[in-house]
């Protein structure tokens, strides 16, 4: 059921709606088109696929479970080939392992269904806002949208570096702390000169701690820095990115760098001599 679009323009984006169930394509169809965005709409992960190739998307919402082509392969094929679009996961309540894989193959964030329909609405406008400034080549910090970070726990949003990593006086600058190096212009991170296997996501949540080594940072600080979300919102997204970014960064029996604060957030710390 591909090229069902919306109405013409889509102010607020251009969003595919990567389903098997037709009941709920049809049904985000109907709401999405409501709060002024344009849709296409695909029953499966080859169409959606084909329909990337053909008409790239602003944002892609993906189910996760999915018969032909599962939406974690999906997404594996969309990095792979280098394409950084935002992808929100639709998962049911029982798809943890899923939803991890789905996260670990690039996946930016995921909602548990049932969900309410203004909170993928507003989901999809931050995720396009982290995006918006992405217009320039990949090496300029583009497709990641904002990875930067402010100067402080309490900087306001869009202040100093923290609206994308090409924004303000030497936001472009590489980031060191300790043995790690981070290169916001070609999205790079080396530790002890080896380079790290980073996703963007996994790469914009390292560079705003980076940017705030030694302060602790909460929960909702890193989702409004990192992710653009503004509003409360129930996800683990930070806990199970960060897990992903120190197995990363602690590989070979590399010391920790990254530290939780039990209670308040996590922290970046140089390691100990």
């Amino acid at each position: 059921m591909s090229g069902d679009a919306g109405p013409a323009g889509g102010e607020r984006g251009r969003v595919l709606v990567v389903d098997d169930d037709a009941a709920i394509r049809r049904s985000l169809r109907r709401g999405l088109r409501l709060n002024g965005f344009a849709v296409e709409l695909a029953e499966g992960g080859r169409e959606a696929l084909a329909l990337m190739r053909e008409r790239p998307a602003d944002v892609v919402v993906l189910d996760i479970s999915m018969p032909d082509v599962s939406g974690i392969q999906v997404c594996q094929a969309l990095r792979d080939g280098g394409d950084d679009v935002p992808v929100l996961m639709l998962s049911a309540l029982d798809e943890t392992a899923d939803r991890i894989a789905g996260l670990q193959a690039g996946g930016d964030d995921y909602l548990v269904k049932p969900f309410a329909l203004q909170e993928l609405v507003l989901r999809l406008d931050a995720l396009l806002r982290r995006r918006a400034p992405a217009t320039g080549p990949a090496g300029a910090g583009g497709g990641g949208g904002s990875a930067g970070a402010g100067t402080g726990p309490d900087a306001p949003p869009g202040a100093g570096p923290s609206t994308s990593p090409g924004a303000g006086p030497g936001a472009a600058e590489a980031v060191r702390v300790g043995s790690l190096e981070l290169n916001p212009a070609t999205r790079e991170a080396h530790r002890d000169g080896e380079q790290l296997p980073l996703t963007r996501r996994e790469f914009e949540l390292l560079l705003v701690l980076a940017r705030n080594a030694g302060i602790v940072l909460t929960r909702d600080q890193l989702l409004e820095r990192v992710w653009g979300y503004d509003f409360e919102v129930r996800t683990d997204a930070v806990d199970t990115f960060v897990s992903y970014v120190r197995r990363k960064t602690e590989s070979g029996g590399r010391p920790r760098l990254l530290q939780t604060v039990r209670g308040v957030g996590f922290v970046l710390r140089e390691e100990k001599q």
